[in-house]
């Protein structure tokens, strides 16, 4: 049994079933919606159909980052019962957290000059995080060091896959990302963009598809372009979707289907409050390991 204790942020968007099976303690970010505060407590303050079901009828939502003095207080809670931690934060290409992470553990190493803390860059969100925290769960259960686990995630955190797609422009067009122009016509197209998460950590534009059939037949394409071994991949693979658990099954059996070998049935998650106040309802996230991010940019 290991001597230090692991966690991230609720924005790996798994279940708090799943984070207390795989003992990963956890700390939540907060959202507003039409002006309201809650925490980003894995649907337990916020059912997520409920959540969805107010955005898509043109609810107001805002999303606020943990900052130092939560983190202070998260992290000290387990360094003064004298366990190590290793911290894996979300990524810094879409939040300024995991700065605030670093500043709180700069003071604690002072105050607790006897324990370890590791705070890490993720470069991932959603289930893409949350399949790392698992991969990194599995990695302290076959007996890692604290240490060794440290550098384990440095060397293997880009090999994480993130690839998604959206039914929708209306929250991309909110959020800036679309002119209403390109949005309107988008619409009447019918384009469904698909994104992945980049080296840095940032969710970038990819291709512009016609049409949720064709678009949830690429993704999975891209899967067994991108993942370890092709259609021969033996990894874990997660999904997640934004209030379109139907889109999110399509491709869970699309994939269960192309890559016979997975470990396990492909596990389908909801995209959280706070990453779901970006994306809007219509998103599919797919999520995989494969050759490094960092590698197929060069």
């Amino acid at each position: 049994m290991s001597d230090y204790i692991i966690s991230c942020c609720s924005t790996a968007d798994l279940s708090k079933e799943h984070f207390d099976r795989r003992n990963i303690k956890y700390i939540c970010f907060q959202f507003e919606l039409d002006g309201k505060k809650y925490p980003d407590d894995l649907g337990e303050s916020m059912p997520f159909d409920k959540f969805y079901k107010a955005m898509d009828e043109g609810a107001d939502t805002r999303t606020s980052q943990i900052n130092v003095e939560e983190y202070e207080a998260f992290f000290e809670s387990v360094l003064k019962q004298g366990s190590d931690l290793l911290h894996v934060d979300f990524s810094s290409g879409l939040s300024g957290s995991y700065n605030s992470a670093n500043i709180a553990a700069e003071g604690l190493r002072a105050k607790y000059p006897d324990r370890k803390l590791y705070i890490i860059d993720s470069l991932a969100a959603s289930s893409g995080y949350g399949l790392l925290m698992e991969l990194i769960a599995d990695k302290r259960d076959e007996g890692l060091s604290i240490d060794e686990l440290y550098a384990w995630i440095e060397q293997n955190k880009l090999k994480l896959h993130h690839w998604f797609f959206s039914t929708t422009l209306k929250y991309y067009i909110k959020g800036g990302r679309v002119s209403k122009t390109a949005g309107f016509f988008g619409g009447i197209l019918g384009i469904c963009p698909l994104l992945h998460v980049d080296k840095l950590g940032r969710l970038i534009p990819m291709e512009k598809i016609r049409t949720k059939k064709k678009v949830i037949s690429r993704i999975v394409d891209v899967m067994e372009e991108y993942a370890d071994g092709g259609r021969e991949y033996s990894g874990k693979c997660f999904v997640s979707n934004s209030g379109c658990y139907e889109d999110a099954r399509a491709v869970a059996e699309l994939v269960e289907a192309r890559f016979p070998k997975l470990n396990g049935k492909v596990l389908i998650n909801s995209i959280g409050t706070v990453i779901g106040s970006h994306t809007g309802p219509g998103t599919v996230a797919l999520f995989f390991t494969g050759k490094s991010r960092e590698l197929e940019e060069q």
